[in-house]
């Protein structure tokens, strides 16, 4: 969304509201980001301009989803780092359990600069979801990518990160 727009963003209210459910029902909330140089997290957990975080109380300490940003602190590799983040660079927020959850337009490519290539190994957390170039228009839905539901909507968290991951659909 445009700065200069008289109306708020919806997104952080979004993304507060998809926080608060995944909670309430036992969900591990996960944020899918758009990394440049206003982002500050790991660097070495980037991959393709892209990370994802657990965002979950378990995870976080001090987690404060305000309107402009996203600030926590987390342990990535035993180490406590401080973690910012633009709402406007907040690109999906779901269910790590199930996939359900919502994504979000990018944020405008002219402020997209290129994060250090990530490291030989990253953690499953690290990893984020392809998210499709979409315009405000268009819906997005996260679904799950295999076949694991069990019959009452459930899903076991994926034994491996490539398995069970969720991905990007785009809904008309």
């Amino acid at each position: 969304m445009n700065q200069d727009d008289a109306t708020p963003s919806t997104r952080p209210y979004l993304i507060r509201a998809l926080h608060e459910w995944c909670t309430d029902h036992g969900f591990a909330p996960y944020l899918a980001v758009q990394v440049d140089g206003s982002v500050q997290v790991p660097r070495e957990f980037v991959k393709n301009n892209e990370i994802v975080l657990n965002v979950s109380f378990d995870a976080t300490s001090g987690l404060k989803l305000g309107n402009e940003y996203v600030e926590f602190k987390a342990r990535f590799g035993g180490v406590a780092r401080d973690i910012i983040v633009p709402i406007t660079h907040v690109v999906a927020i779901y269910a790590r359990e199930n996939g359900q959850g919502m994504a979000f337009p990018p944020p405008p490519q002219s402020g997209l600069q290129a994060a250090p290539a990530a490291s030989a190994v990253t953690p499953p957390a690290a990893e984020a979801p392809a998210a499709p170039a979409a315009d405000e228009s268009k819906a997005l839905q996260l679904v799950k990518s295999d076949a694991t539901d069990t019959p009452d909507g459930d899903a076991p968290p994926p034994a491996s990160p490539a398995g069970g991951r969720p991905a990007l659909k785009r809904v008309k």
